[in-house]
């Protein structure tokens, strides 16, 4: 006798009922269980998001003819390009910190960038968000490494 038999003649024998009715009890019985619990939180959708990471402010004066006045990468200086560096752009709507959007694949370049970055240019700052602050939403800060303020 073979599994199949065995496992129907059980089911009928502990349940009372024919094997297809057992089998379209227990599998309404899983998809009912997966949509009702569906319908409550687990606990990780209670863990807390990490804090953002500021965004850090570099010192690109070493590289003036990249970064300065009529330079290539010129309009990246004093804004945060960080989707615009992720998409490898140079349109000006894409010169905003909103990562919104981004594959995996972009977000790996734009680290790229972030090592880069690291090992070629000093951190002189860095820019903080609270959104403790005015009606308008987040209040920007940014920490100067050289002082010990907010400029904000």
């Amino acid at each position: 006798m073979g599994i199949y038999s065995t496992v129907m003649e059980t089911a009928t024998e502990v349940t009372g009922l024919s094997p297809t009715a057992f089998f379209t009890i227990l599998a309404m019985t899983v998809a009912v269980y997966n949509i009702v619990s569906g319908m409550f939180l687990g606990p990780e959708d209670f863990r807390q998001k990490p804090e953002k990471e500021p965004i850090q402010i570099y010192d690109v004066s070493s590289s003036k003819m990249f970064y300065g006045r009529g330079g290539a990468c010129s309009m990246f200086t004093g804004k945060d390009a960080s989707r615009a560096l992720a998409m490898l752009s140079f349109k000006p709507e894409d010169l905003t910190g909103n990562l919104e959007g981004l594959s995996a694949e972009e977000l790996g370049v734009l680290e790229d960038w972030e090592s880069k970055f690291i090992e070629k240019y000093p951190v002189v700052g860095r820019v903080v968000t609270s959104t403790n602050s005015s009606e308008n939403g987040d209040n920007v800060q940014i920490q100067s490494n050289d002082r010990n303020e907010q400029i904000e």
